[in-house]
């Protein structure tokens, strides 16, 4: 159940769970007084140190060992810290300090006191605490309310996982996969589906497999001290190099929070082979998979820039492959901003054909919520501007959503058109600044899509563009011998003949004298995730009946 509502946000299931949790946390907290006043108020007393050292002077190794059972008493507190990228931080500790701990704590504590007069119950030490009638008839309302809050107790970790995910693909460290934003005033409410069936299958796989809970509680245990040092370490980092606290107190955090934990650690691991290597395996296959996913990715980036065309050479590379320029509107996706990316030139040597109209198309996802529509494309000139090819970058919001394809295609073209006219309009500028005796600065802006983003991009070929004609003396519209109205007739023209989308098919492979280990990762564990996740024409919304595979292959 908890798997299948993700889908509506994380608001919207803490919302809908609160009063469930809100009344769990009131009655485990009741009933850990009722036992604490009735049974053996006395426990109170392990509130002093002493104890503790008593404890281990009396058990010697079973109370190291029995580190890893108290270990369980904080699960899931931890859990809670994974929502600050949900919800804001005074609301993490409000609900941390005035609900949470002091419900759990009196649970606990009123369970010690019921084991002090019962101490044969302590394999159910919860369920027999509870007051059974006539004193009190709170067991089967305990035990829904338990049901029901065991379905949202993990949700803290989902979101968290959702979260860390999502940060992983926006490093390239993870296949592409849909993410859904649920919430605009907090970036990171995401769902994944991909994930969220992934984890959910992968629950009832463990549960099946284990059977009892104490497997899964050594599992889990290990999971969170090892998730409690991997944060004193980055909080140490953080306090080092962004904080820039003192080098005494920051080695006095570190030794206190990391001895303390580094002790909970080597208990619980004693129970590694008993269940607790559950989450090493998990950890250990998914950060290979992201290891070899960045690894190729970022050759792959790196090979692109090395043969990367540039935009000087356009006009002898259509030359040279006699290229024809036949009626509509070609898009080419890529990630590259600069240059002509390499399948290009692949492109028109086994087709020696370019739309009338030409575009490299570039989207790219920024960390705010929302690009205002008159700030959604930047355009550039590609070339000379008798050979009509543009680069255009589409910027979106992490709640924005890519428009329909007829949608996108007429919000394209108008801005196409916006951008030509302001072109023109910069240039006629710039022809009265010379005929006044004005100098034109060599590093003027090149690239509008609406006047406030004219400052946006400085562009080496069109500084070129403008270079060569005011050396001819002449700055005319973006077409030779064409009026603006003409350029955007033509563009309406060029549409109703159809749009065509381009994207390139790369396969990347190893090289021939690489390494058995290179070639497996490139070859094979890279092949097989990008051959299963999801394809770029879903994820931009291409139609399937005007798109083009371009096949290329990379050898890195």
């Amino acid at each position: 159940m908890l798997f299948s509502v993700q889908r509506f946000g994380t608001d919207k299931v803490g919302y809908t769970f609160a009063p469930v949790i809100s009344v769990w946390f009131l009655l485990i907290a009741g009933i850990g007084m009722y036992n604490l006043v009735v049974h053996d108020i006395g426990v109170l007393r392990a509130f002093n140190p002493i104890y503790i050292v008593q404890y281990f002077q009396r058990n010697g190794k079973e109370g190291w060992v029995s580190l890893g059972g108290v270990i369980l008493c904080v699960t899931g507190t931890e859990g809670m810290f994974a929502d600050l990228g949900h919800f804001n931080i005074r609301a993490v500790q409000i609900s941390f300090n005035f609900i949470l701990f002091p419900g759990v704590g009196l649970c606990y504590i009123g369970q010690a006191a019921y084991l002090r007069k019962f101490p044969e119950n302590v394999a159910n030490t919860f369920y027999r605490s509870i007051p059974v009638p006539p004193a009190a008839p709170m067991f089967w309302p305990t035990f829904i309310v338990a049901i029901l809050a065991a379905i949202i107790a993990s949700q803290a970790m989902l979101s968290g996982a959702f979260a860390i995910l999502s940060k992983a693909l926006s490093l390239g460290c993870m296949p592409r996969v849909q993410v859904i934003h649920t919430s605009h005033k907090y970036e990171g409410q995401v769902y994944i589906p991909e994930v969220n069936f992934i984890m959910g299958l992968a629950s009832i796989v463990v549960t099946v497999a284990f059977r009892t809970t104490t497997s899964i509680g050594h599992a889990y245990g290990i999971c969170v001290v090892t998730t409690f040092i991997i944060t004193t370490h980055l909080m140490t980092v953080v306090m080092l190099l962004i904080w820039k606290k003192h080098v005494i107190f920051i080695a006095l955090f570190y030794v206190v929070f990391g001895s303390i934990e580094v002790i909970y650690l080597s208990s619980i691991l004693s129970k590694f082979i008993e269940g607790g290597y559950l989450p090493i395996c998990f950890a250990l296959v998914v950060m290979s998979l992201m290891a070899a996913w960045h690894y190729v990715q970022v050759k792959r980036y790196w090979y692109e820039l090395d043969h990367i065309v540039p935009t000087s050479e356009l006009t002898v590379l259509l030359e040279k492959n006699e290229v024809r320029r036949i009626p509509g509107v070609g898009l080419l996706y890529t990630e590259l901003v600069q240059g002509i990316p390499p399948v290009f030139p692949r492109l028109i040597e086994r087709i020696p054909s370019v739309h009338s109209i030409f575009m490299f198309m570039s989207i790219k996802h920024l960390p705010i919520s929302r690009v205002l529509p008159a700030e959604r494309f930047l355009f550039r000139q590609v070339g000379p501007r008798e050979q009509r090819m543009f680069r255009c970058v589409a910027r979106y919001g992490y709640t924005d959503t890519l428009e329909e394809p007829k949608e996108f295609v007429a919000f394209l073209m108008n801005g196409l058109k916006m951008f030509i006219q302001e072109e023109s309009a910069f240039a006629h500028n710039e022809v009265e600044e010379m005929t006044a005796g004005g100098e034109v600065s060599s590093d003027q802006p090149s690239m509008a899509s609406g006047r406030s983003t004219r400052n946006a991009v400085h562009s080496e070929e069109m500084v070129q563009a403008r270079v060569s004609s005011h050396s001819s003396g002449r700055i005319g519209s973006f077409h030779s011998n064409r009026t603006v109205e003409e350029e955007k007739q033509l563009i309406d023209r060029e549409v109703e003949h159809g749009m065509v989308y381009l994207m390139g098919e790369a396969n990347v492979t190893a090289k021939a004298n690489s390494s058995v280990f290179k070639k497996m990762v490139v070859n094979y564990v890279y092949t097989f995730l990008r051959k299963n996740l999801t394809e770029g024409h879903k994820a931009l919304a291409i139609p399937k009946d005007q798109l083009l595979k371009v096949g290329i292959t990379y050898e890195i």
